[in-house]
């Protein structure tokens, strides 16, 4: 077979078919892989529901709707029912206080605003200190578990409240109960810029160190 001249016309469309047959590879492989990996996703939020939230016998993600707490700024509910009564939910909640960013939780309510459990689902607090949150406040002796939070605006004892922050990491905690609060808000449809727990943590953002 004779060989192709080189030149900067063959080079081109040896280049343009060599990208044509990359991109095509390329999408191939996504549509093989978005399913499992769409799949697996739903899978991880279902079982992170079944964690947190109290019994149910419905589809929470099927029946998922946003709540705003604020103008431009809603979370996600996945409502929890037994034989179609609403018993509570798993929230979706998050906080851009923290000491390293966002902190995202998923929060369990029952349907009286009592807090059932929390997943912490992403945050980059320091190693060691914010990223603690996840059993600190579980320990008996500074939860936030069982506490109701229709009756109750969760806070550092630092800012009057009777929650024990993190050693070494106020801020971390600080924005760890603003989430928890903001997801009691969502749940509950109250509605607010920010909510009194988080007051003290705009006016000591500057103050306060890890």
């Amino acid at each position: 077979m004779k060989k192709l001249k080189s030149s900067l016309l063959n080079m081109f469309l040896s280049l343009t078919l060599t990208c044509v047959l990359a991109g095509a590879l390329l999408a191939t492989v996504n549509d093989i892989t978005q399913a499992p990996i769409s799949a697996a996703k739903k899978e991880k939020l279902n079982l992170a529901i079944k964690e947190v939230a109290p019994q149910y016998n419905n589809s929470p993600t099927d029946e998922a709707y946003m709540s705003a707490i604020s103008a431009g700024d809603s979370l996600k509910i996945y409502p929890a029912k037994w034989n179609g009564e609403l018993v509570g939910a798993a929230v979706e909640s998050n906080s851009n206080q923290g000491f390293s960013g966002m902190i995202k939780v998923i929060v369990g309510l029952d349907a009286e605003g009592k807090l059932l459990n929390y997943k912490v689902l992403e945050h980059a607090e320091t190693p060691g200190l914010g990223s603690k949150m996840e059993d600190w406040f579980r320990a008996a002796n500074h939860t936030v578990v069982g506490k109701n939070l229709a009756t109750t605006v969760l806070k550092v004892s630092k800012d009057d409240g009777d929650i024990d922050a993190i050693t070494a990491a106020t801020i971390s905690s600080r924005a760890f109960l603003n989430a928890v609060n903001r997801a009691y808000m969502a749940f509950s449809g109250k509605t607010a810029d920010t909510d009194s727990a988080t007051e003290a943590t705009t006016s000591a953002s500057g103050k306060v160190k890890h």
